[in-house]
């Protein structure tokens, strides 16, 4: 059981490793094709997607650790923090879509590709679990 724990902790760094190199290596590649304007949104879309990952993991680790702890009490006590963690998420990325929307529409795509650093960085790891199977699999045969 600690070593599945320690498994998938591992995986979320990564993952969060992955965003922040995503959005690094995406805002400068939008520098040299579109410009700064586009880069700074992109940036701003994969910071937004790395927030958004993080409360989440948090969210669902606090509910997770709480569910364990309080195994057997009538009610259930659950930190506010939590709440805001797990409700801002939603409200971040309707903050998102307004400012796209309504004020900065140039930059909407930029803004919306940026959100995409996290589905990047979990296709990345996905294919490193895989090989990294693969590649174990074949030294136990």
């Amino acid at each position: 059981m600690v070593e599945d724990e320690r498994f998938y902790e591992a995986a979320e760094r990564r993952i969060e490793y992955f965003t922040f190199a995503i959005g690094l290596a995406g805002a400068i590649a939008f520098t040299f094709v579109w410009g700064i304007p586009e880069a700074v949104w992109f940036a701003v879309g994969a910071a937004f997607s790395w927030i958004n990952f993080r409360w989440m993991k948090q969210g669902i680790g606090a509910l997770a650790r709480l569910s364990a702890a309080q195994t057997g009490a009538e009610k259930i006590r659950v930190p506010r923090m939590v709440y805001v963690k797990f409700l801002g998420r939603y409200l971040l990325l309707v903050l998102m879509a307004y400012v796209m929307l309504r004020g900065f529409k140039f930059a909407a795509l930029s803004l919306l590709a940026g959100l995409f650093a996290l589905a990047g960085a979990v296709l990345i790891e996905m294919m490193g679990q895989l090989f990294r199977k693969s590649a174990a699999s074949k030294a136990d045969s």
